[in-house]
């Protein structure tokens, strides 16, 4: 099982590039983000891999980081979701974005990704809400603001800055902490305030 190659970047094509370890050229699928971190060959460069290995192939998978490898084996937990599909999401999206996407439960954001529509989405937020905890920068317990039941101001602001253009995922931090330091505000309030630390 590989675990991390460091060698030349010979040939960075698509969504994959070559790594050559002492003249075998290991083909590596990646993200775009993991794809822009390497130097242009033919300079050495270390990436941490993902062997997956199935009964016609040996697949590689390569990452910059840790936090980025450790959310794609979280997301090929999720049913739907393969290899493909998690480096698209990962390409779309940082770590960071994702765990504020889920907790959030930003569908947006996630459908951005080639390969993952509405239902998908759904799955995701759903498979995933009370996993990220673990996750790097996931401390703490999840709330979903976006799935919650009936009327609340948070719902009801979150929608507000939704359609003025602001995403769930952005949206949603500033708007819990202008809540918890002003706990009985109203809702005209709550988007006022959030409006004004968004616009900084």
């Amino acid at each position: 099982m590989i675990g991390q190659l460091t060698g030349l970047v010979g040939q960075i094509e698509g969504e994959r590039c070559i790594v050559d370890v002492n003249g075998v050229g290991y083909v590596v699928s990646a993200s775009t983000r993991t794809l822009a971190t390497l130097p242009q060959p033919p300079s050495v460069a270390r990436v941490l891999i993902e062997t997956i290995v199935r009964e016609d192939a040996i697949q590689l998978f390569g990452f910059a980081t840790t936090d980025e490898r450790d959310w794609f084996r979280l997301l090929t937990t999720v049913q739907g979701v393969g290899a493909k599909v998690a480096l698209a999401i990962l390409s779309a999206n940082s770590p960071g974005e994702i765990l504020l996407a889920i907790n959030a439960g930003d569908k947006g954001s996630l459908t951005r990704a080639a390969g993952v529509g509405p239902r998908l989405a759904d799955r995701i937020l759903s498979e995933l809400r009370n996993k990220v905890a673990k996750m790097p920068g996931g401390g703490g317990t999840v709330s979903a603001p976006g799935i919650v039941s009936g009327p609340s101001v948070e719902n009801d602001a979150l929608l507000a800055l939704a359609g003025l253009g602001f995403r769930r995922a952005e949206a949603w931090p500033v708007l819990s902490k202008v809540l918890a330091e002003n706990e009985n505000a109203t809702l005209d309030l709550a988007i006022r305030l959030s409006l004004r630390d968004l616009a900084r």
